[in-house]
């Protein structure tokens, strides 16, 4: 930090300070709490005991800027010092186990960790045990500085200035250099959306020409509207290519994935909507101009000419003004219906229902123009055909949504009988009905399931919108046994399959590898399902409550939530309860799917990073037990050492050397959402590889406090050492150690990019915000990037 920002920094607490202590010049603790956002209790007093050097119980702003000054131009023993300070609270110049117990466990109330009582007494021990070198009971000021020694990173946080000691708000610093849309590797890493738009603008631009040069004889207006005419046959057809699912689905297995960019088709979607707008808005003011001059020396006024069918304007009864008319309004209201502030607010079914226009449009588009049906025939049949085909797949055998999970942070977890004729790709997503929940309404959601899991298919649903929250609330609410059919035969199904569950928790322990050391452990451990070979068990979490803050990256796994305001109707197919979240049901659904993204040319990289924010980890769940089970394949094991290795080999079915998934969570309760998996993949690969692990996890809480955090040094020094001690993160009981904070972009993806495994593929779920951070980290290190929708 320069000394400019450090006088900046005095400046602003010496500001804050004034407009606080008023005429006295002298804060209390409350006041003091105030002026340096300080907002935990113990920190907050610690700091004040520290900086009242006259032990008034107030402090001046002579003591407040001297202890400051301290901290910025001091040595490093001086910061030490200052923290060893903190930590010693009775002021006996060593630190005891009961002081650093205090300190821990308002670490852990700092940075949102919720740890039982006995784990916090854990972490205590491991970093009370490796400082207290000597034995002696206590911490002194040299062992904590050696201890500290051993943490490089922490050593180089503490010669930080103040500012990160007592953070003040953070200023916005305006970004230099070049706009992104300028720098050679934007273009390279948009190559084809580019080429896309180039070409679609060229073939704008050749249409709007050759029928403005074809009705040159009708004046300079004339010519204009025909020329918007002609590229408004394209787009009114080409929107409707853009949206045929299953016809760009296939596409994706071809060579023209590689050229053009199927997977922004929404984007471009929207792209041809707005130019449709602005085609229409010209067309229709060159036709307006064009009918004032014809009235001026003509036998019809202007309202005539816009209004009515007297002049016989159009192949159709003269009916091309009043078509235009109607036309150019219901275009308009299409265009302000699909605006995100209309679909993100909770008003999704005006979206919906006025999107259905476009029927409305074609006809009248028919009627407008004589050669617009030659235009529509092809994509309309395609169409058509799409429709037809949908409806037959939706509605062919009877799917079931056989179990529920609710999990934290209102995330839903269905389980549906999975038809034999269903088959689909990692990644992909189906649109969902479930007639008890809203009759006409359909959503699309991810697959979190691996096409290898042949019985069932699983869906992870956020409750972000009013379909969503609906589908929740109804397996949240009690059941009736009375109006249950089959209540006695689903109650015995379910008895049947918890003995079974108990009888096969110690063949799973004894089969994975995984030991039930908690009650939640053995939970999960029953709960393992057994699909086809003993190797392909796959895991159910069930966390032990149902509440919890929504992630730091709100997420919908679906595109737009839903929708309509109706009740469910009176709940009659819930049939037996197992657990307070997790209950077997039997209720009626449709599914029309599924529909490929752009995570399927993950298997056709070289090393793929996979990040999930949130809910978004739900397409890389699919992926990643899909990889895994591929990985399970090429596994080869020596028949007289036991030792095993996977062979790097490259297939037409996956050409992965690496894979690299990175999970950012805001708080730790929804890590429960697929923790069982996760720790399932990690035993799949517990002996390392030659060449290193293929599979590396990266995991983020943003609520944690990171390292440079004076609050949190000591508690992520404890959490490193209990992990390395055990084996496990305290957090989320994996192997990985679940990282305070956010990630560092530029650091994470310079360490991807020097080891060498092949060109890196960045596939992400999240937020619009995040993500538009991850693809300028992308376009600098010349990665290509995908962003996941559902």
């Amino acid at each position: 930090m320069s000394v400019d920002e450090d006088a900046r920094w005095l400046d602003w607490v010496t500001k804050q300070f004034e407009s606080i202590a008023g005429d006295h010049q002298e804060i209390d603790i409350n006041e003091f709490k105030t002026a340096l956002n300080v907002k935990e209790s113990f920190f907050a007093e610690r700091f004040f005991a520290l900086f009242d050097s006259d032990g008034s119980s107030s402090i001046s702003l002579d003591e407040l800027l001297k202890a400051l000054n301290l901290l910025i131009h001091g040595s490093e023993t001086d910061k030490l010092k200052f923290l060893f300070q903190v930590y010693d609270v009775d002021g006996s110049g060593s630190i005891d186990p009961d002081e650093l117990r205090t300190v821990l466990k308002s670490c852990l109330r700092e940075s949102a960790i919720s740890l039982p009582e006995e784990k916090l007494d854990d972490l205590t021990l491991a970093l009370f045990e490796s400082a207290d070198k000597d034995n002696s009971g206590s911490i002194t000021f040299e062992e904590l500085k050696a201890e500290l020694e051993n943490f490089p990173e922490v050593m180089e946080n503490l010669t930080i200035s103040a500012a990160n000691w007592l953070k003040p708000p953070e200023e916005e610093q305006k970004k230099r250099g070049a706009p992104r849309y300028l720098t050679r590797a934007y273009w390279l890493n948009n190559s084809r959306k580019l080429f896309f738009l180039c070409l679609y603008s060229f073939l704008s631009l050749l249409l709007f020409i050759t029928a403005m040069m074809q009705h040159r004889h009708g004046g300079g207006w004339f010519m204009v509207a025909k020329g918007c005419g002609q590229c408004l046959n394209f787009n009114c057809t080409f929107i409707m290519v853009l949206m045929l699912r299953r016809f760009l689905t296939w596409l994706r297995a071809t060579w023209v994935v590689r050229v053009f960019p199927l997977d922004q088709n929404i984007l471009l979607h929207q792209i041809v909507g707005y130019a449709i707008l602005c085609y229409t808005l010209v067309h229709t003011t060159a036709h307006v101009f064009n009918f004032v001059q014809l009235s001026q020396s003509g036998q019809y006024q202007l309202w005539e000419y816009l209004l009515t069918t007297r002049p016989g304007i159009g192949w159709v009864k003269g009916s091309a003004s009043l078509t235009g008319v109607v036309l150019q309004l219901v275009i308009c209201l299409m265009v302000l219906c699909s605006s995100t502030f209309v679909r993100r607010s909770g008003h999704f079914e005006v979206f919906y229902w006025s999107h259905l226009s476009y029927v409305w449009v074609w006809s009248l588009l028919m009627v407008h123009c004589a050669n617009f049906w030659k235009w529509f025939v092809v994509p309309g049949l395609l169409f058509l055909l799409e429709k037809i085909v949908g409806l037959a797949v939706s509605r062919m055998g009877g799917l079931y949504v056989v179990e529920v999970n609710l999990l934290p942070s209102k995330v839903t977890h269905l389980v549906i009988k999975r038809p034999q004729f269903f088959h689909f790709k990692p990644g992909d997503y189906v649109y969902i009905n479930i007639p008890t929940i809203a009759k006409y309404e359909w959503h699309p959601f991810t697959i979190s399931s691996a096409p290898e899991q042949s019985e069932s298919l699983w869906l992870h649903i956020r409750s972000m919108g009013q379909w969503t929250n609906r589908l929740y609330e109804y397996f949240r609410q009690p059941e009736d046994q009375e109006v249950s059919p089959k209540r006695l035969a689903a109650s015995l199904r379910t008895r049947r399959q918890r003995t079974k569950d108990q009888e096969d928790l110690f063949s799973s322990t004894n089969c994975n590898g995984a030991v039930a050391s908690n009650e939640n452990d053995a939970i999960q451990l029953m709960m393992y399902r057994q699909n086809g070979s003993r190797s392909d068990v796959v895991p159910v979490s069930v966390p032990p409550t149902s509440g919890s803050q929504d992630p730091a990256e709100p997420l919908a796994d679906g595109l737009e939530p839903a929708e309509r305001g109706e009740a469910p109707p009176i709940r009659d197919q819930v049939s037996a309860k197992f657990g307070e979240n997790h209950r077997f049901c039997n209720i009626k659904c449709y599914v029309d799917g599924p529909y490929g993204t752009p995570t399927r040319q993950i298997f056709a990289s070289e090393h793929a990073v996979l990040i999930g924010a949130g809910i978004g980890i739900t397409p890389f769940a699919s992926i990643l037990q899909s990889i895994m089970y591929r990985y399970r394949m090429r596994k080869q094991n020596c028949p007289s050492c036991n030792y095993s290795w996977c062979e790097n080999i490259k297939d037409s079915e996956m050409k992965l050397r690496k894979v690299d998934f990175i999970w950012i969570n805001r708080d730790q309760k929804s890590f429960e959402w697929f923790v069982s998996l996760l720790t399932k993949l990690e035993m799949d690969q517990a002996d390392e590889e030659p060449e290193g692990r293929f599979l590396e996890m990266h995991m983020y809480m943003t609520s944690a406090l990171s390292k440079n955090d004076m609050k949190a040094i000591g508690l992520q020094m404890a959490l490193d050492l209990l992990a390395e001690k055990e084996k496990k993160d305290s957090i989320t009981g994996l192997r990985t150690r679940t990282q305070p904070g956010r990630p560092e972009w530029g650091k994470v993806f310079q360490k991807m990019s020097e080891e060498n495994k092949g060109k890196v593929h960045v596939f992400y779920c999240g937020s619009t915000a995040l993500a538009k951070v991850i693809k300028a980290e992308c376009e600098h290190f010349s990665f290509n990037f995908y962003k996941e929708n559902f």
